[in-house]
């Protein structure tokens, strides 16, 4: 390591908001970074009111240079994932770094180090802080803002992660869906044609007056759906909470669907506005006072969506019960206002969604990457 620079673990509230405002130093001349919410942020990082840092130790660093923070960055313990997939991963997340191998790699040996004493034999990321929040790094796609709760980073992260010798674990896929141009062809209304003759499925959308009994639904759906998938995590009963609370305030029910058959809810479909395109326009990402009048003034503007998640009960999964949420997306959408989607993000081993998306005419537009190293 250079002796110029030191890592420093954060021990105050002026570090911690130093933690939080050190992106804005890296996408300053970044047409295509979106700024989070300083006060969302600062929520989100909180050990006291965040369930998932509860549960799980994290440690969180700054890199300094001179008295300057060059860099930053969190390991991170994953009890549930290492209890579910019986191993012992450790992870990284929330790297941001100046455009010095030097730093990255300072700050990476640090986790790498704090994780291998606590019993880890091998780290992931990058995982904020993990895949049932923002995850890995934007490895194609440079050229266009991120959709809400997706990535975004310079491509000098990924040259020089790879330069350290870390290697892919995972890539993620990013679809893009213009359903102004969607064609319904003949084959996907042959598919749905035939599941809807063999199976009495309804696909409603959610009921935001019986908000609670709706979170255990789709809780219990989430964590059933996804549980064979690659570096899936189940959601606690608080971590679900603290996330849906958030999103309650600003989802768009009419793009929330929830399949039943038989009464018996099987799948569900989660959407949202893209907000980046308003977050974009608030300056130095404070809602209060004045960046409140832009969220208000801009809310209803928002004409294209991300499809955040789409989970079907593993029991239902072999019957291609998904390719009907989505077809039903693509009709609501442009009905609601939005003439653009992007479904984000898909596994790229995951031929079903990966096919689905392929029908409805999406095309990848961005990839994002997994790293992995031993320890």
């Amino acid at each position: 390591m250079s002796k110029n620079i030191e890592i420093r673990a954060i021990r105050s509230s002026r570090e911690m908001l130093d933690f939080i405002k050190f992106p804005w130093k890296i996408y300053a001349s970044d047409p295509n970074w979106v700024p989070p919410l300083l006060a969302d942020r600062k929520k989100f990082l909180s050990r006291e009111k965040n369930p998932f840092f509860k549960d799980n130790p994290a440690e969180f660093y700054l890199a300094y240079r001179n008295g300057e923070v060059v860099g930053r960055i969190a390991a991170i313990i994953n009890h549930q994932h290492n209890r579910f997939h019986n191993d012992k991963t450790g992870f990284f997340g929330f790297l941001e770094a100046v455009n010095d191998r030097e730093v990255f790699q300072a700050l990476l040996n640090t986790a790498k180090e704090w994780l291998k004493e606590r019993g880890c034999d091998s780290m992931q990321g990058p995982m904020n802080p993990s895949t049932n929040d923002e995850c890995g790094f934007l490895i194609d796609g440079f050229d266009t803002p991120p959709y809400f709760l997706m990535t975004h980073n310079p491509k000098y992260y990924v040259d020089i992660l790879e330069s350290l010798g870390y290697q892919k674990a995972k890539d993620l896929y990013a679809y893009y869906i213009d359903t102004g141009i969607v064609k319904l062809g003949d084959k996907l209304r042959r598919v749905e044609q035939s599941i809807r003759e063999r199976f009495p499925i309804q696909i409603r959308t959610v009921n935001l007056k019986n908000f609670n009994q709706e979170l255990a639904i789709i809780r219990e759906i989430y964590n059933d759906a996804w549980e064979r998938n690659w570096g899936f995590v189940p959601m606690t009963p608080a971590e679900f909470d603290f996330l849906a609370n958030d999103f309650k305030k600003i989802i768009d029910p009419r793009v929330v669907l929830v399949g039943e058959v038989n009464g018996e809810a099987i799948g569900f479909l989660l959407a949202m506005p893209d907000y980046n395109r308003i977050f974009k326009k608030i300056p130095n990402g404070r809602l209060f006072p004045f960046g409140l009048f832009t969220f208000l003034l801009n809310k209803k503007k928002i004409n294209s969506l991300r499809v955040i998640t789409l989970g079907i009960k593993q029991k239902y999964q072999p019957l291609g019960l998904g390719a009907l949420f989505y077809l039903e997306i693509v009709r609501r959408g442009p009905e609601c206002g939005y003439n653009s989607a992007e479904m984000s993000w898909v596994l790229e081993d995951n031929d079903q969604m990966n096919r689905a998306a392929r029908l409805l005419g999406g095309r990848i537009h961005k990839t994002y990457r997994i790293y992995q190293a031993s320890l």
